[in-house]
């Protein structure tokens, strides 16, 4: 029987793990939302296992969860973080999916303030498979955060060695994101369900003109959140809390189904 209790699908970022979704898959259970964040091809275990993974691995892994989930419940809320945005953005247009998207700081431009200035030429890189397979994009200060006592709380757990994100990425990754990013800007009015953009006014990463473009070029209606006082990682950042508070509210507008009794006198869709 398929539940009518909501579900929604967690993406995680480039590099790393439900680290960057912060509390918002405990919020979503709080509010009787069952919520899945799994962990996309080549992350959980060393930034080398990146390598030979494309961006086809990431939305079919997805996609593969998200059908896995729709079996069980009516409705299957969608949402992600950095690289998970876009992730999730492709498997909603595949999916023609109708329920909620929610998209934390989604990089449809590599144009933040803290990348170097000769970001563009990894463009340049990419034509010579070997050395783009050598280099590395390393995670280094702000880590996408403002807050300065979590940012030091950061920089400590990368020393340690914590698991909690990769130290870097190979650049051949990078290409994938980009690969990514060039299939989803001219299908953005194929996706049609109610959508939440969340982005910060300072993000390090994606700037945003990223959340601008898809307010303007999305087919569906669009939530957008602005932040004054956060960087990249909106999920734990200054914001948090604000962020949490504006997703919880989003996920719950959306329409339930209603309990069905049946002339046999079992229930199809129990209230949720």
């Amino acid at each position: 029987m398929v539940s009518s209790r909501p579900a929604a699908l967690l993406v995680h970022g480039l590099g790393g793990t439900a680290y960057d979704l912060g509390a918002l898959g405990r919020t979503l259970e709080d509010a009787d939302i069952v919520t899945h964040s799994p962990v996309l091809p080549g992350h959980g275990g060393s930034p080398e296992d990146l390598l030979g993974v494309g961006w086809e691995d990431w939305v079919e892994s997805i996609r593969n969860e998200y059908r896995a989930l729709k079996a069980r419940h009516k409705v299957v809320h969608l949402a992600g973080v950095c690289l998970g945005g876009l992730v999730a953005l492709e498997v909603a247009r595949r999916e023609n999916h109708q329920d909620r998207l929610a998209l934390y700081a989604p990089p449809m431009f590599l144009d933040g303030w803290s990348l170097p200035k000769m970001t563009w030429a990894r463009h340049i890189v990419y034509r010579i498979p070997r050395l783009a397979q050598k280099m590395r994009v390393p995670e280094v200060s702000p880590f996408g955060i403002k807050n300065a006592r979590i940012r030091k709380a950061i920089q400590q757990r990368f020393e340690r060695g914590d698991r909690f994100h990769y130290a870097y990425i190979p650049l051949m990754c990078i290409r994938e994101v980009d690969r990514l990013r060039r299939q989803l800007m001219s299908r953005l009015a194929e996706i049609t369900c109610p959508t939440l953009i969340v982005h910060a006014d300072e993000d390090d990463i994606t700037s945003p003109r990223s959340a601008h473009h898809l307010v303007q070029h999305l087919g569906g209606p669009v939530d957008f959140m602005p932040l004054s006082n956060s960087y990249h990682m909106v999920m734990v950042d200054n914001e948090r809390a604000e962020v949490l508070q504006r997703s919880l509210k989003f996920f719950n507008s959306a329409p339930r189904p209603q309990r069905v009794e049946q002339a046999c006198g079992w229930t199809a869709f129990a209230a949720a």
